[in-house]
């Protein structure tokens, strides 16, 4: 009997030991996962907040045929037609946390006013905008937000080129008409529908296919994959058949950001035309003797860090270069095929290397700014371009009949309305290279003008 005692003794004096292991299990264990909660809803709660409303207003300017004759004889009493206001809206990303908000052109192209409105995730706040730069070829719109000072934004995060699985779902997002979040799922039909060529209008051979529904309202909104990433930009539906939309592809967002940036930054020559990569920017391309070539980068690095911070985004690297000033040393960190490499940049004024001088050296031409008022004494309203002042006998320019009066509009498919990045772009040609040029020729038959575009192409010395 006392042996039995002693037993449940034993027994009791161990329960509350094993209550307390019991309890505490239970206490740190965790609610079971929602099942609904997957790869998609994560990316989409990710993203979401860095997706907007764009909203813009175009002012057109009605003019009626009799208006001068009105005026002529009622004069002040008479009142011109008011001008129509048309309105679009649209959809737009942000890509960086001070307020740079990537849209189609086609969303903005002539707008007279944008505004921008935030999704309810982000507080739905509506701010003004401004254009900062376009490439109507690939359609992409670049818009910064008037907030202010020290206000930070959730921006979206670049998935790396051509980093696309055939098949795999894809998200559209958009807020259409201001309504709100709105969300698609698909998965990419169509990934490289057609070689890029150089100089061919970009169309849907070019595009990403969805079958995931792009409405008209979701027009520059980002298509992202399931890790929350931006692989595409929201275009267009194919309204003759069912599931079939398109996106342009993030390659060709990376390289109208970067042409609409580089190589020059606020008329600080850098040399170097970088792309948004997911955890940097990547080294496109690098002119010969530029700041970038000196300080030993190279196409293909990785640049991971500026100035001893990492880089969050291809905007802040920009205007983490542009702040530095002329002369000043920049501190960059890169990686090269799987290698980490530290160099130092100093960006010089494009002024002190291109010039008219070096256009000269290059064809043979000497090239001065075509003024509004220039353009008008020689009856070229509206016409931008580079006059041709002067032309050397035997150079390039004058081997294929150029001659003074002239008008140099377009170098290498780039439009010639700027001296310093005419200079530029010919900088980075070898000698012996033929360079397309298109020029505008005038000649006078009586008292009327007339203007004769001519294409041809320079054998640069």
């Amino acid at each position: 009997m006392m042996k039995k005692q002693s037993a449940w003794r034993i027994v009791a004096a161990g329960l509350p030991v094993l209550l307390g292991v019991w309890t505490a299990a239970a206490a740190g264990a965790t609610e079971p996962e929602d099942p609904r909660i997957d790869a998609a809803v994560r990316a989409v709660a990710k993203v979401m907040p860095a997706v907007v409303n764009i909203g813009t207003e175009t002012i057109v300017q009605v003019r009626d045929p009799l208006d001068e004759l009105f005026e002529q004889f009622w004069g002040p009493y008479y009142r011109r037609r008011p001008p129509e206001a048309q309105y679009s809206l649209g959809s737009g990303v942000i890509i960086d946390e001070t307020g740079y908000v990537l849209t189609n052109d086609h969303v903005t192209r002539r707008a007279s006013r944008i505004w921008v409105k935030l999704s309810e995730e982000a507080g739905g706040k509506t701010y003004e905008a401004e254009l900062v730069a376009s490439d109507p070829v690939r359609d992409v719109a670049l818009l910064r937000l008037q907030c202010e000072p020290g206000e930070r934004f959730t921006a979206a995060k670049f998935a790396e080129d051509d980093d696309l699985y055939l098949g795999e779902t894809v998200l559209a997002l958009g807020n259409p008409f201001g309504l709100g979040g709105s969300v698609s799922r698909g998965i990419l039909s169509s990934k490289s529908r057609r070689p890029p060529k150089e100089g061919a209008p970009l169309g849907i051979e070019d595009w990403l296919q969805t079958d995931a529904a792009i409405n008209p309202g979701n027009s520059g909104g980002p298509l992202i994959n399931l890790r929350g990433e931006l692989i595409g930009l929201n275009v267009a539906v194919f309204s003759e058949g069912q599931g079939i939309g398109f996106a342009i592809p993030i390659k060709q967002v990376g390289e109208a950001l970067a042409d609409m940036f580089a190589p020059a930054i606020g008329r600080l020559w850098f040399g170097a035309r970088v792309r948004p990569a997911p955890d940097g920017v990547r080294v496109d391309r690098v002119e010969p003797d530029s700041p970038a070539a000196q300080a030993g980068l190279q196409a293909g690095d990785l640049i991971t860090h500026v100035k001893g911070h990492p880089v969050h985004g291809f905007i802040e690297f920009m205007r983490e270069l542009q702040e530095a000033g002329a002369g000043r040393p920049v501190a960059v960190r890169y990686r090269r095929e799987g290698r980490e490499a530290r160099a130092e940049v100093r960006l010089v004024p494009e002024s002190e290397v291109f010039n008219a001088g070096l256009i000269r050296r290059r064809t043979g031409m000497e090239l001065q700014e075509l003024t509004p008022e220039l353009a008008r004494h020689l009856g070229l309203w509206g016409v931008r371009g580079l006059l041709v002042a002067d032309v050397e006998p035997g150079s390039p320019a004058d081997r294929l009949g150029i001659e003074p009066g002239h008008v140099l509009l377009g170098v290498d498919g780039q439009p010639a309305d700027d001296l310093v990045r005419t200079a530029r772009l010919l900088h980075g040609k070898a000698a012996g290279e033929r360079v397309p040029v298109v020029l505008l020729i005038s000649s006078r038959r009586g008292g009327i003008i007339f203007h004769q575009r001519v294409a041809g192409a320079l054998k640069l010395r």
